[in-house]
């Protein structure tokens, strides 16, 4: 079958930091269903991996989490789905990626594929929604249902892939008022047609925008990316006993600038049940069929953007130079063979 990988720890732009090359159909086992992938997305950590985990010699890393495809066959423990069904999923950071004709995946992580999507549409979801959702309802603890909140969400960076879909989510699910921020115009205007109440430019002191906006109290931030920059500044102007989530890995965070105003802190990463094979992992499959669901009833939007073409290394590189360049918005697919 046809892959992309590398052996090699590259910088995007040389030859070989991602390439095309054949590799044997992978067979399932236990609860693995074998997906025929029709579409992939591409996302930060995609490049993240890239840069700091290298195979062994001789060998290729396959890269991608998010799919939409078939299913083409399942192992022998398999309940949940059955041959040809249409699935959507972000896979395990523990073995073998999507950027492959074939992707095994533990069938407790992967959901139904919304019927009003193309594969490509459904592509671009899995991996965010996963994380938006866990961290606004697992991790922040809001109460899904519309009723009033008098607090705020805080979304730093609501234009990128998580900050797409956990702006609907709040807006659509929830009774919080919700402020994002972006720098540039069309990254704005992307995130009050998601369902923001107001935005804020985090390139220029935030504080002074946020009072500006005369709005509910700051009560919960979800921070996703460049926390470094941002966290100090987040904690003068979140409520006491806030609460604080992130997904990034900042340089710095030293979170006694929280604890005057016994502000709590809550990591999200959508990979702890799949790498630790909780007791609770179905939950993840469950949550991306509700997210099916929400799709298919017309409350929820895809959050892809661009379309780079065929699964291959050269759209591939591409993919990941523009996530690397920090101006992507929503997210970009990669569609067929």
């Amino acid at each position: 079958m046809k892959a992309v990988g590398y052996q090699k720890s590259l910088p995007i732009e040389a030859a070989e930091s991602l390439v095309d090359f054949q590799i044997a159909k992978p067979e399932p086992t236990g609860r693995d269903i074998r997906v025929a992938v029709k579409a992939i997305s591409v996302n930060p950590v995609d490049y993240k991996v890239r840069k700091r985990a290298e195979p062994p010699k001789g060998e290729y890393k396959i890269l991608g989490f998010d799919a939409a495809g078939i299913v083409d066959a399942v192992g022998p423990d398999v309940s949940l789905f059955k041959l040809g069904e249409e699935v959507f999923y972000a896979g395990s950071n523990q073995r073998q990626g999507t950027n492959a004709e074939f992707h095994l995946v533990d069938e407790r992580i992967v959901g139904k594929k919304p019927a009003a999507l193309s594969f490509a549409e459904a592509a671009a979801l899995p991996l965010t929604a996963i994380t938006a959702w866990e961290l606004l309802f697992d991790r922040l603890g809001v109460t899904l249902g519309k009723r009033f909140d008098p607090r705020t969400l805080l979304v730093i960076g609501g234009a990128g892939g998580v900050g797409s879909i956990l702006i609907q989510l709040a807006r659509r699910l929830t009774g919080l008022t919700v402020i994002a921020t972006a720098t540039r115009p069309d990254s704005q205007k992307w995130c009050l047609n998601l369902g923001a109440h107001a935005v804020v430019d985090h390139s220029l002191p935030i504080k002074e925008q946020i009072t500006a906006l005369n709005r509910d109290p700051i009560g919960l931030v979800a921070s996703l990316n460049f926390t470094d920059q941002h966290y100090k500044d987040i904690a003068d102007i979140i409520a006491p006993q806030g609460r604080f989530g992130l997904i990034d890995d900042p340089a710095e965070f030293n979170i006694t600038v929280f604890k005057t105003k016994a502000v709590s802190i809550h990591w999200e990463l959508m990979f702890t049940r799949s790498t630790f094979q909780t007791a609770d992992m179905s939950a993840q499959g469950q949550l991306l069929n509700e997210v099916s669901d929400l799709i298919d009833k017309g409350i929820l939007r895809t959050t892809l953007d661009q379309t780079f073409g065929l699964i291959n290394a050269e759209n591939l590189k591409r993919a990941h130079a523009l996530l690397e360049s920090g101006k992507s918005r929503g997210k970009i697919v990669l569609e067929g063979w």
